[in-house]
């Protein structure tokens, strides 16, 4: 058999098998270890190696199909030549032996470990080429893989496995939030606030952004005549709701840019001054910002009463109130003068109580609770369950609270401060 197969030949067969192990398995690791979506992006961007390398992850038991059955048939036919090469040198009874362990040293080298490894940290590197020839050779070896894979789907199916379709590339929200924190230098982190801030608007509601009723600027019909002109004149806002003794009688939206039509008028009443004002806009307290963004731009307003389940007005919500829910701040909010948290020497805060919790949170980095109370008023009465007669402290989410001023069965001031937590060890 030597005088028609030369040794060198022999030798040189067997390292072209061994090539095309590694081939075989470098093409796995890579295919597999490929990024979906950077793919998915360079497909749709029309690159073709993208496009022939995502046709075939779409049916991943055929690609697996066509790889295991090249590597396996390269495998068996190094054993055999291997096996013939070592019964030369070494006889009948050793020769196997020896072929079985030197070339397991090394396939396990050269072929499967050294080659995974480089696909799994360079897959592009390996995937893109390797599918110029795995298409072609899928085509070619159909029937064969074929009928593989229809034995072990069959199998699959026993198991429960019911689509073999590479279609699990979908993410979760709680998963995108991960992706675009592990994005690192390649997002910016202020856009990846902004990312992660959209994903957070179905989870909160327009009352929870809302200037509260007590807050809200708006025009008392029941006023003097003299009294409202001066309002609008020196109002800082743009839009104010029209009522009628009580807020909860809004008739109307008053947008300041018309008020130049009846402020030049000799004679001004409160007639004309709600015959510029648009039909008030309602809004469901419970509301999500997300289908409320929607629900603006649908409806072309930019601001909207917010009012609970009675029909009560709870406050009003604007367009940018829930842009800077994203963005951040980005104008200068007239409110924003009369701060709500004041910076002490010691590092505490005193905080007013009608302070939103959401607002204390993000300007303090604090964990304060938002699924109840909106308020730090209500966020302490609800802990102590009463009002408090007089000096009260407490500890909510490791933030300690010292209640300072109560009045009108209001808390209007509370000392705040971050607890600081020591673990000890015992020996």
């Amino acid at each position: 058999m030597n005088d028609d197969f030369p040794l060198g030949l022999l030798f040189g067969l067997l390292l072209l098998l061994i090539c095309l192990s590694a081939f075989f398995s470098s093409s796995e690791t890579g295919m597999m270890s490929l990024n979906r979506y950077r793919l998915s992006h360079r497909a749709n961007s029309g690159e073709s190696r993208a496009q022939r390398v995502t046709r075939l992850l779409s049916r991943p038991d055929r690609l697996i199909g066509v790889i295991l059955i090249g590597n396996n048939f390269v495998n068996n036919l190094a054993a055999s030549i291997a096996t013939i090469i070592a019964i030369h040198f070494f006889g009948d009874v050793t020769g196997p032996a020896v072929a079985t362990t030197l070339l397991t040293i090394a396939i396990l080298i050269f072929s499967e470990v050294t080659p995974k490894t480089y696909a799994a940290v360079k897959p592009e590197r390996i995937a893109y080429p390797a599918s110029l020839v795995l298409e072609p050779l899928l085509k070619l070896l159909y029937p064969l893989v074929w009928l593989v894979n229809a034995i072990s789907n069959g199998l699959l199916r026993l198991l429960g496995v019911k689509s073999i379709e590479g279609d699990g590339d979908n993410l979760t929200r709680d998963e995108l939030r991960t992706v675009v924190h592990e994005a690192g230098p390649l997002v910016p982190s202020r856009h990846q606030a902004m990312l992660l801030s959209i994903l957070d608007l179905e989870n909160v509601t327009v009352n929870d952004i809302m200037v509260p009723r007590h807050e809200v600027s708006g025009i008392d019909l029941d006023d003097d005549l003299d009294d409202i002109l001066t309002q609008i004149r020196t109002s800082q806002h743009t839009r104010m709701p029209i009522f009628k003794g009580d807020i909860n009688n809004i008739i109307g939206m008053l947008h300041l840019r018309n008020a130049a039509r009846f402020l030049s008028r000799s004679e001004v009443t409160k007639a004309a001054i709600v015959q510029e004002a648009r039909e008030p806009y309602f809004i469901p307290e419970s509301t999500p910002l997300h289908t409320q963004l929607l629900n603006f731009q649908k409806q072309k307003r930019r601001i909207g009463i917010v009012v609970d389940e009675y029909g009560d007005v709870e406050g009003l919500v604007t367009l940018e109130d829930i842009l800077e829910e994203i963005v951040g701040e980005f104008t200068t909010d007239v409110a924003s003068q009369n701060q709500d948290i004041h910076l002490q020497e010691d590092g505490s805060h005193i905080i007013d109580g009608t302070a939103n919790i959401r607002d204390i949170n993000k300007s303090l980095g604090w964990q304060l609770p938002t699924d109840g109370p909106k308020t730090l008023n209500g966020l302490i009465l609800e802990h102590l369950e009463s009002f408090p007669d007089g000096p009260v402290c407490l500890e909510i989410r490791p933030v300690r609270m010292e209640i300072l001023e109560v009045r009108d069965n209001l808390i209007t001031a509370a000392r705040c401060w971050q607890a600081v937590r020591r673990t000890t060890t015992s020996s």
